[in-house]
């Protein structure tokens, strides 16, 4: 596990006591993951979800929509049927 290439692509400055412990981190994590790897998974069907849970969200439906000019009729200042607001960015 090269630490310096992700120290370098995170623009981050690592000691070299700093670089020893993550490489021994990250090669204990590696060792950890192995024998995940080694699993015999064959005939084990891919998981979709952990959970059976169905989206919860509320179906889309039309409702009564506001006019444009009910809606800027409480525009402190309007421009061609558009709300007028203060430039923010300069120039």
């Amino acid at each position: 596990m090269n630490i310096t290439k992700y120290a370098a692509m995170a623009k981050i400055a690592l000691t070299s006591e700093e670089i020893t412990l993550l490489e021994q981190r990250g090669a204990a994590l590696m060792s950890a993951f192995a024998g995940v790897d080694a699993a015999d998974t064959s005939g084990v069907q891919p998981m979709v979800t952990p959970i059976a849970e169905e989206n919860v969200m509320r179906r889309d439906e039309q409702s009564k929509t506001i006019s444009r000019e009910e809606l800027l009729s409480g525009a402190p200042e309007q421009y061609n049927g558009y709300f007028q607001v203060p430039k923010t960015v300069g120039n």
